[in-house]
């Protein structure tokens, strides 16, 4: 008969979880070569920063006084206005475009298919001064039967202001790429749950928004988010054709006080508040549709800032074995 004791055999409990060689990892001690260029990134930051700081032709009392003057205030609202309209056709449009990409319909395929080519591959300001400049090719714009009576026409040069040619510009060629975002949203849910799903029973409809839509929409956030800031940036090309947003005010200002360089740091400023903005929103629609989902949000400085944020919420009591609800 076997007694416990020494030379028993050791039992190992199953029920703690091995270490996971991820978090090993993480947690291992800085090499040599990350301090190496935490200092030269010191060095440099400081650097970049006494520079800014001594050099008297940065002239920050003069971006003080212009940060909130009107003409400035007045473009960034032209600016959030542009970007909401060009970002709501691209997005409407966009979805259109990539239903009619996945469609069974040859048709319908080579129209998208023959959109994206020509939208994405001319430059976005080739396309602005286009529209900007379609009375050269219409100098009547209406509204009508084909080949037939016109019920509305209209000068072009009266119709087409700067305003409009920016948001139909810019919108057009979001349109392009949003619709190649969706597609590749779509395209990356795993085809056996809409089988199964329709095996079960559910209709079409109902795969699309319950199944296939949520899951897509993780691919589908970052990438549209990415284009919601680079729109934001894009509007500074309408003042090219004239358009009065952010850097169009600023130009104005300098061209008059010969103050170039103060007035762009303004405008760089507006520009970095408003994508600051946007990642902040994008990262708690982001964490939404990641639920579930084994990835982790990225860290940058917007999405840092709500992290920090979402953490001052209350939380509700922690459930105990004695109160379960």
């Amino acid at each position: 008969m076997q007694t416990a004791g020494a030379d028993a055999a050791p039992t190992t409990d199953r029920s703690a979880p091995a270490p996971r060689a991820d978090i090993a990892d993480a947690r291992r001690a800085p090499q040599p070569w990350t301090w190496v260029t935490a200092l030269l990134a010191g060095v440099l930051l400081a650097q970049l920063g006494t520079m800014m700081v001594r050099n008297p032709n940065f002239e920050w009392d003069v971006v003080a006084r212009h940060l909130f003057d009107t003409r400035i205030l007045h473009g960034l609202l032209v600016t959030c206005y542009l970007t909401i309209l060009a970002m709501a056709i691209g997005v409407v449009f966009g979805g259109v475009l990539a239903a009619f990409r996945i469609t069974a319909n040859p048709v319908l395929r080579a129209f998208a298919a023959g959109y994206i080519w020509v939208f994405r591959g001319t430059p976005q300001l080739v396309q602005l001064i286009f529209w900007f400049s379609i009375a050269l090719l219409m100098p009547k714009i209406g509204i009508g039967i084909p080949f037939g009576p016109v019920f509305w026409e209209a000068d072009a040069n009266a119709v087409i202001t700067p305003f409009f040619a920016a948001v139909v510009g810019l919108g057009l060629h979001e349109a392009a790429y949003q619709a190649e975002i969706y597609r590749a949203g779509l395209l990356a849910v795993d085809e056996g749950q809409t089988d199964a799903a329709r095996s079960v029973g559910m209709k079409p409809m109902t795969i699309f928004m319950k199944i296939r839509l949520p899951q897509a929409m993780r691919f589908i956030v970052p990438p549209t988010f990415s284009q919601i800031i680079g729109m934001t940036k894009a509007t500074s090309l309408v003042s090219v054709i004239g358009g009065a947003e952010l850097l169009f005010s600023a130009q104005e200002i300098f061209s008059d006080t010969f103050q170039t360089i103060p007035l762009l740091i303004v405008a760089c400023i507006w520009y970095l508040v408003l994508t600051t903005v946007l990642n902040f929103f994008q990262y708690f629609i982001e964490a939404y549709y990641a639920k579930g989902a084994t990835r982790a949000v990225p860290t940058n400085a917007g999405t840092w800032i709500a992290r920090r944020v979402s953490r001052l919420r209350p939380r509700g009591r922690e459930r105990t074995e004695a109160n379960p609800k």
